[in-house]
């Protein structure tokens, strides 16, 4: 029996993990695409679409001179609901974010869980919420700014 969730499954995951390698090659711009259709929930006020999504990674996560913010953000635990009627998902996941930098070893800077919903609109998947839960911190102070 062929699994017909198969491809929408891959479509969520996928979009969970261009999210991590946006965060992690500084691509704020990449970001606000991304995430234009949802609202985004993390430590402050919700945001939504394209320019205030930007702009808060923008003005949060500190880049150095490769563009980068010298992360990576291991996403793991993913389970993913399809709802094929409705053409909607949500999905759970963890985060761990790991940082080096010349004069910083490697170690895990935060920890934490994603809710995200989705939602499918002429036949494309794409976020309408992402909720940033971090539940362990380490040494931010490379990270973000304040």
């Amino acid at each position: 029996m062929t699994d017909l969730t198969a491809p929408d499954h891959r479509a969520v995951e996928n979009l969970i993990a261009r999210y991590a390698e946006l965060v992690d090659d500084g691509d704020f711009a990449g970001l606000g695409d991304l995430l234009a259709d949802a609202v985004f929930i993390g430590s402050g006020t919700p945001l939504r679409g394209r320019e205030a999504i930007e702009r808060m990674f923008h003005d949060t996560v500190i880049r150095y001179e490769d563009g980068t913010p010298r992360t990576q953000h291991v996403t793991t635990n993913l389970a993913v609901e399809l709802d094929h009627p409705a053409g909607t998902a949500t999905a759970r996941s963890y985060v761990t974010v790991l940082q080096a930098l010349p004069e910083l070893p490697l170690q895990t800077i935060a920890a934490g869980r994603y809710h995200d919903r989705f939602a499918r609109t002429d036949g494309r998947w794409h976020f309408t919420e992402r909720r940033v839960r971090i539940t362990l911190l380490g040494n931010t102070r490379h990270h973000l700014r304040g």
